[in-house]
């Protein structure tokens, strides 16, 4: 997210969003690693799963799927938040064009303190 923050300060909107948003991926497979013991070998449907930057299918190939959710509805903000993450896509390293307003929104949908995604999965793991 540092990274990103220095790209989005110095108007690379592009590679900002979607260090972003990469970010938010790594941190949803933090999750599933860390349910990984050492030397196992890992469920091939759990792996075949797992082998996507989708962030809706890594949410539910996380485990956490109902425990977020019951922090939606507890919580409209990261509600809002995840509806912005969650259209990221790793295609968006490809695409040019993103405009300083839809990255800022991005960042901070991730890295809100009190609402932020980070914020959320980061207790999981």
């Amino acid at each position: 997210m540092k990274d990103a923050k220095i790209l989005l300060d110095n108007g690379q909107f592009d590679g900002g969003y979607y260090l972003a948003g990469y970010a938010v991926e790594c941190a949803l497979k933090a999750v599933i690693a860390r349910q990984t013991r050492q030397h196992e070998f890992p469920d091939l449907k759990l792996a075949k799963k797992v082998y996507t930057h989708d962030l809706e299918e890594l949410l539910d190939a996380s485990g956490l799927k109902a425990a977020v959710d019951q922090e939606f509805a507890n919580d409209p903000d990261l509600r809002n938040n995840w509806n912005i993450v969650k259209d990221w896509s790793e295609t968006s390293r490809y695409e040019a064009g993103r405009n300083k307003d839809e990255a800022d929104k991005l960042f901070t949908a991730i890295t809100d303190p009190a609402h932020g995604i980070l914020s959320c999965i980061s207790k999981y793991w």
